[in-house]
């Protein structure tokens, strides 16, 4: 081999290494506008207490861009400038990349992050907790509580529900507990990380939690808490009203779809449900889709042609269902076992594993 043979070679093996060594890693990039500091400390967490993993260069306009080794669960990270006390908190599951968006003078307050779905859920949690803030002053909000506690049942696995039964206003947690009602929705997610996440480092961390602080009777397994879902009464395409708790009731498992059929992937996704619904169906699934279409012809249209309940979310019945479900990127799905909500999926790729767990 000669001599510029050789540093061919050697400059792709370079280069393959380092794209490999990049497969396990998450990244964040983004703007912090006006900030005088020259960098941004990346931080991580262990048991409340927060410690630099990086710091991030920031260019004159701000700009910054860092990676990290994923650490194999989802974790919440924070991005902080020297000497300030706010911060900009983000979840990451795996190797995704999050992109940030803020302003120095105002850090925790003037930001956006994106990147997916629940890095988009988890500032709206912030952006809830810290209007509840400055309109009350105190965490004992009732109409806080209330969403929140929709917001844990909807996705009780989820890195998101482990932030909101964790989080203090003003020193004093949300969910205490030590109050008997706040403990059981910690024991909903105490189970579904025993259940789902087994292997997470906080998955035992949450089960002390509710076992330290329920009402003792002898028994020391975290029991499952009911989760309850919240109904849907919407007209299907026969103008029928479709109740989603009576479709729930009447079968073992079923499948909540938001969706609109104008989407450029609603074929895809549709024929992907339709595999699932022929394997299914037969042992007890059911498909309860909602349609958010502004065109109702449209929606029509595509619904004669599906074979499980195809409810019309019309622009007249506003956005409740699309709130209390926290539907912010379409499809989202969820699976409801024995009449309640099981598991938030938010990616339709793990949807075929997911479902197989309950057949």
């Amino acid at each position: 081999m000669n001599h510029l043979s050789s540093l061919a070679a050697t400059a792709v093996a370079i280069l393959t290494l380092a794209s490999c060594s990049h497969s396990n890693e998450w990244k964040v990039e983004g703007t912090i506008a006006g900030a005088d500091q020259k960098e941004v400390i990346l931080e991580a967490s262990a048991n409340g207490r927060w410690y630099p993993i990086d710091t991030l260069n920031l260019s004159s306009s701000g700009k910054f861009s860092g990676r990290h080794l994923a650490a194999g669960y989802p974790d919440i990270y924070r991005l902080r400038l020297p000497n300030s006390t706010g911060a900009i908190y983000f979840p990451i599951d795996s190797v995704e990349t999050i992109t940030v968006e803020a302003n120095a003078d105002n850090l925790e307050s003037s930001y956006t992050i994106a990147g997916t779905e629940q890095a988009e859920l988890f500032m709206n949690v912030e952006n809830r907790l810290r209007q509840a803030g400055i309109r009350t002053g105190a965490a004992a909000d009732s109409l806080l509580k209330r969403d929140l506690g929709q917001l844990v049942l909807a996705d009780p696995s989820g890195i998101v529900a482990y932030y909101i039964i964790n989080k203090s206003i003003a020193g004093y947690p949300i969910f205490d507990p030590q109050d008997r009602q706040d403990n059981k929705l910690i024991g909903a997610v105490a189970n579904a990380y025993a259940s789902q996440r087994p292997n997470d480092p906080r998955t035992r961390y949450l089960k002390n939690l509710f076992l330290t602080n329920r009402t003792m009777t002898g028994n020391t397994v975290v029991e499952a808490t009911a989760v309850g879902l919240f109904d849907i009464d919407l007209i299907d395409n026969k103008g029928k009203h479709q109740l989603l708790s009576d479709v729930a009731n009447q079968n073992k498992v079923v499948l909540l779809s938001f969706t609109a059929y104008g989407a450029d992937e609603s074929p895809v996704y549709n024929v992907a449900l339709n595999k699932l619904y022929e394997q299914y169906h037969q042992r007890g699934l059911e498909i309860y889709q909602v349609s958010i279409d502004a065109d109702e012809y449209l929606w029509r249209e595509t619904a004669n042609n599906l074979p499980w309940v195809t409810v019309y979310n019309s622009p007249v019945d506003g956005n409740q269902y699309v709130s209390k479900y926290n539907v912010f990127a379409i499809p989202t799905l969820f699976i409801i076992n024995n009449g309640e909500i099981a598991e938030r999926i938010t990616s339709t790729a793990d949807l075929p594993a997911k479902l197989a767990r309950y057949f």
